[in-house]
């Protein structure tokens, strides 16, 4: 017969239970709670080249939100459902802005599908929330004038960082040159003191992504080796890089533009636009602790690591864990500043800890880039975007025990409008 304890009744009957509590709990051996882990993660090799697993322990995103400004998202993906905020679609005017092409389900996965969630793939910010919104048509095309919207839209609603993997041959320079874009970022950072990650495009080719002194984190790409992919641009003084290559992440199963026979729910694409989403990501971790626009741009430029000097790597590639360890020093923007005796726009904000605020297509990479789908999971309806937070897992134990035990011891518009259409994705061709 098992042993009864008898407890006096009154405060010391209290006072007894919650010692007899702590001890059994103290008495029983600690195994932590396993999270439910993600099944293509092992595949994910841009993942552990940033380092992104060292820097989760100190920052997973939480609270931040990222704005992907492309083709929209799909809205019922289960490895992305459960982290959308409301977004806007500016190319049919409604608020579903789904995803008909492909490319931004993959980009938004890529900077933060939902992790240890026991399906799919893992983002680079585990808890940082997805807004997407929808500048480009089905076939990838749009107008500077739609784009520069978008972006302002995103900032006023409450995205901490916004994503651009936009640009392609020949018309990605001439979109950067007439100012459109410069103009809307100037103005989302200095107004709402938003992060702006931009894909550095696919031609190959050197030279300045964004006029000098634009506050945005440029991004190139590199392959499984760290040397830059074929295909990526270069020679800006302030890009990055990051893995562009091979890159697994969440599709449409649906066929859409870019996936015309649909996917598993997952596949695999080449593009300095795969590369952005995943600094897109580090910089949520950043903003998730408090840095500001300037000083998320400094701790990632400054951690940087390109040990062999190639100047087509930039200030190197991205390392998360470093940059969560960094105190933020000069500028990127300065840096890059024109010479004594000639005009420099001001880079609006200055390094520090900001206050929070409340709330082309790469191509398939090979022949077999549609990835087996897990088992279906059910779909979370889309967060509110002032969702409330939980502990880690065991936390409401520890709650109840702590609890327990102290009750029984107590008792605009812009200038230059060009409405002709192009396509503006980060186009890349497969590479062996």
């Amino acid at each position: 017969m098992p042993a009864v304890l008898t407890l006096p009744r009154g405060r010391r009957g209290r006072a007894a239970l919650g010692l007899a509590l702590a001890l059994l709990l103290t008495a029983l051996p600690f195994r932590p709670v396993q999270a439910a882990g993600d099944p293509l993660r092992p595949q994910q090799w841009g993942i552990d080249a940033l380092r992104l697993p060292q820097a989760w322990p100190a920052s997973v995103g939480r609270g931040v939100t990222i704005a992907v400004v492309d083709t929209g998202v799909n809205l019922t993906h289960p490895d992305l459902a459960g982290k959308l905020v409301p977004g806007r679609d500016l190319v049919d005017g409604d608020d579903a802005p789904d995803d008909p092409n492909g490319h931004g389900t993959h980009v938004a996965g890529i900077a933060a599908a939902a992790t240890a969630n026991g399906i799919g793939v893992a983002g680079a910010a585990p808890q940082a929330r997805i807004m997407p919104v929808r500048v480009l048509a089905a076939d990838g095309s749009g107008d500077e004038d739609t784009i520069a919207q978008g972006i302002q839209w995103a900032a006023a609603h409450g995205a901490d960082v916004i994503n651009l993997s936009l640009g392609e041959e020949g018309f990605a320079s001439r979109l950067r040159r007439n100012g459109v874009l410069n103009g809307a970022i100037r103005q989302v950072t200095a107004q709402y003191g938003t992060v702006v990650v931009a894909a550095a495009g696919n031609e190959g080719k050197a030279g300045r992504v964004y006029r000098v002194a634009v506050p945005v984190i440029v991004v190139g790409a590199t392959d499984r080796s760290g040397a830059p992919a074929p295909f990526s641009n270069f020679g800006d003084q302030r890009a990055v890089v990051a893995p562009g290559v091979d890159i697994l992440s969440t599709a449409p199963r649906r066929p859409t533009t870019l996936f015309p026979d649909g996917t598993g729910g997952y596949a695999r694409l080449d593009g300095t636009s795969m590369a952005a989403p995943a600094v897109s990501g580090v910089a949520a971790l950043l903003a998730a602790e408090g840095y500001d626009a300037a000083a998320v741009r400094q701790a990632v430029f400054d951690t940087a690591v390109n040990p062999s000097g190639d100047p087509r790597l930039g200030a190197g590639l991205v390392d998360a864990a470093a940059a969560l360890q960094a105190t933020p020093s000069g500028s990127p923007e300065a840096a890059a500043a024109p010479p004594a005796g000639q005009p420099a726009a001001r880079a609006p904000g200055a390094a520090g800890v900001r206050p929070r605020r409340l709330g082309g297509p790469g191509q398939p990479a090979g022949p077999a880039a549609p990835v087996a789908a897990p088992p279906a999971a059910p779909v979370a309806a889309p967060a509110a975007p002032a969702a409330a937070r939980t502990g880690p897992p065991g936390t409401a134990l520890a709650v109840l025990a702590v609890a327990v035990i102290a009750a029984g011891a107590a008792g605009g518009s812009w200038a230059r409008r060009r409405r002709a259409r192009r396509r503006v994705l980060q186009h890349t061709r497969s590479w062996p």
